[in-house]
């Protein structure tokens, strides 16, 4: 070991923090008063570093991120924004003081931008604190795209015309080129700095937060509570830009004070700005709420009805329908038995499952209707899943494993209490249904009916178009085994079911700790929107636990009870997210099968409705869904409001047509494609209106 001089203290502008001098330091750091610099005290002997390649490099022990990227190339320590050691992700000036494996992290890793963002979120604290001199901050995190800030400005209020003026204050500021720095601070410290400043919502942050845990950051005259990480330096941010603002309320509860959170994203580069904005507003025109006002086929009422609950008009229910169907009759061909169970359950049936209290934060408040002979509130709750319905579905049989597997399938509508500032149209609703199916199978099942749902999903993905998409495996947080149910060794056995079956189907997929489901690992598909952003639909999970937890059974060949598996699936997900994102996706223009309105008839006059009526008949009988425009307007008009509700093929007919028996077709994608019999128009267009997976 080695010890070092320490200069005394000197005094930071504003707080009760204190500031220590190093020789090994390249620049001064700041510490609480009192414990020596970690510095202070570090093993001479090198240090092992092993990089993404595998290869392993020595380096002095006390190294920072900077220093190993910068032994690597000039150009990657150009680059570099946050250095990851042993899975966690830190700032590229932290020493690294025992043996790791690292990699540093750049704009182009996800890690890496996501600390560029939490950055972001300071730097524009600093300018809205530059702005609005009493404004409290409370918390800034990154997000998919960007950064928000939840800040209480008083009784200020803030509009959309004001987020230039704080984008222009953001330059300013990051032009300085101020260093991040990071501060670890007492609680004591910690809770007489925001008492200074009178901010209460830090110090309810501060409260759940354990002695040697708490940091702070500085950059220019900005601090904050944060256990980071952050870039090197507000230099490296070129290209801010400030999207909206909205209410929040502190901690997501409408009891407590709203907020204004300005959401915002930012650049390295100008050009990064440039390709988004233009994404963004592509994105715009696809929006799924436009396309489902343009298109007729959803509403919201958020006073009387509620917000995050939508409502489906008869072109929506179509749509829903058609996925519905098409997906059911593929179910069919598979063995899957058709089941429906009620919208709300008793709540001891949810603590069986577990989902209650484990859902707290997400469900709805029980209805409770008093105390049942444990003591336990009694009551009822709005399902949150559908699984534990399936499971006493399953319990109402005696099951052989002749029986199995045994495949039960609802589209069945759940509930999740979504605070207001996440919903989204469609892609974050209250109320959502799920093309749900639960599989009860022997554990030599399990993967072979594994891989079949991969393959159902894929036929899912495929038939509507989605190719950019990847596979995830959640697992389990190896760090936080708490927060999930059931042993040990059934969770690994559940995961190692899941990489076999895979890898067997050759699907491309990455893992993700910490996203499993609290009952087991799973397999998520991520399909990107309009805008690159990743949402998950399909997903399938195996699960032993809740098997255990009901104590379902089997008869095995020898005459033995045993536990069955559980394999959770959903192809579509949540079929309102599905179709939010199948609208961004195609924008509006939906396969024939699929289209609300498959056929629009245009008579060019009255005279020609009855006609238009017979050709509606005949189509009908094909099971084709037919419109008549029968309007005054002209028939130009009638060709463009046709086309704006995209549908995707338009029959004009007149006097010719109707001596000739014939239809001028006009196709959505195509234009003109001339003159035809009905009959040939249903052989030649025919196999387009099949609502079909192959």
């Amino acid at each position: 070991m080695v010890r070092v001089h320490l200069d005394p203290l000197l005094p930071l502008s504003g707080g009760s923090l204190g500031r220590l001098f190093c020789w090994r330091c390249p620049r001064p750091c700041a510490l609480p008063r009192g414990p020596l610099c970690p510095m202070a005290e570090i093993d001479e002997t090198s240090i092992d570093i092993t990089l993404p390649d595998g290869s392993t490099h020595t380096h002095p022990a006390g190294t920072t991120g900077l220093e190993i990227a910068e032994s690597i190339g000039a150009g990657l320590a150009r680059d570099a924004l946050a250095i990851k050691v042993n899975g966690e992700v830190r700032d590229l000036d932290r020493p690294v003081t025992e043996d790791a494996e690292i990699e540093i992290l750049t704009w182009d890793d996800e890690e890496g931008k996501q600390t560029f963002w939490h950055s972001s979120a300071h730097l524009m604290a600093e300018a809205l604190q530059a702005l609005y001199p009493d404004v409290k901050f409370t918390i800034g995190p990154p997000i998919d795209q960007g950064f928000y800030y939840d800040v209480d400005l008083g009784d200020q209020t803030l509009s959309a015309d004001e987020l230039e003026a704080i984008e222009e204050k953001m330059l300013e500021l990051a032009r300085r080129d101020a260093a991040y720095e990071r501060h670890e601070v007492s609680k004591a410290d910690a809770i007489e700095h925001y008492e200074a400043e009178g901010n209460e919502y830090k110090l309810e942050l501060i409260e759940g937060l354990e002695e040697g845990e708490i940091s702070f950051y500085e950059q220019g005259e900005f601090t904050d509570l944060c256990r980071g990480p952050h870039i090197p330096s507000t230099g490296d941010i070129k290209a801010p830009k400030l999207l909206s603002v909205a209410g929040a309320y502190w901690r997501g509860d409408e009891s407590n004070p709203q907020l204004t959170r300005i959401y915002g994203i930012s650049f390295p580069k100008q050009k990064l700005l440039e390709d988004f904005l233009e994404r963004r507003r592509k994105a715009k025109e696809r929006d799924h709420r436009k396309l489902g006002t343009e298109l007729n086929l959803f509403t919201f009422d958020t006073e009387q009805v509620g917000p995050g609950l939508p409502m489906w008009l008869p072109k929506g229910t179509t749509l829903r329908q058609t996925l519905q169907e098409v997906l059911q009759q593929e179910q069919v061909k598979q063995g899957y038995k058709p089941v429906c169970t009620p919208h709300i359950g008793r709540l001891d049936l949810y603590r069986t499952s577990g989902h209650y209290p484990h859902y707290e934060d997400d469900q709805f408040p029980p209805m409770v209707t008093g105390e049942g002979d444990d003591g336990e509130e009694d009551g009822y709750l709005l399902k949150p899943m559908n699984c534990p319905h399936h499971v006493k579905i399953y319990q109402n049989d005696h099951h052989s494993y002749r029986d199995l597997p045994v495949r039960l399938a609802e589209f069945g509508t759940v509930y999740r209490q979504e605070q207001t500032g996440e919903l989204g149209g469609l892609t974050r609703v209250r109320g959502f249904t799920q093309d749900d199916a639960h599989i009860f199978c022997t554990p030599a099942q399990v993967k072979d009916e594994f891989k079949s749902v991969i393959d159902l999903t894929l036929k899912v993905l495929d038939a509507l178009g989605f190719e950019e998409f990847e596979a995830q495996i959640s697992l389990r947080d190896p760090d936080d085994t708490e927060k999930y149910t059931g042993r040990d060794a059934l969770w690994t056995r559940a995961e190692q079911d899941i990489r076999e079956a895979v890898a067997e189907t050759d699907l491309d997929a990455y893992e993700e700790p910490g996203e499993a489901a609290f009952y087991g690992p799973k397999l998520d598909f991520m399909v990107e929107d309009a805008l690159g952003r990743a949402w998950q639909l399909g997903t399938i999970q195996v699960d032993y636990n809740l098997p255990e937890r009901f104590e379902l059974t089997y008869v095995d060949e020898h005459d033995e009870r045993k536990r069955p598996v559980m394999i959770h699936r959903a192809p579509f997900g949540s079929l309102e997210r599905f179709i939010g994102v199948l609208i961004e996706h195609c924008g509006g223009n939906f396969p024939t099968w699929l289209a609300p309105t498959q056929v629009q008839i245009i008579p060019v006059g009255d005279d020609f409705v009855d006609y238009a009526q017979e050709v509606a008949a005949t189509l009908r009988a094909e099971d084709v869904r037919v419109e008549i425009d029968t309007s005054d307007e002209t028939v130009g008009y009638k060709i463009r409001e046709a086309e704006t509700q995209k549908v995707p093929y338009m029959l004009v007919v007149g006097g010719d047509e109707e001596e000739a028996g014939t239809v001028s077709v006009r196709s959505h994608a195509d234009g003109p494609q001339g003159t035809v019999s009905v009959q040939d128009f249903l052989d030649r267009t025919g196999p387009e209106f099949e609502p079909t997976l192959d």
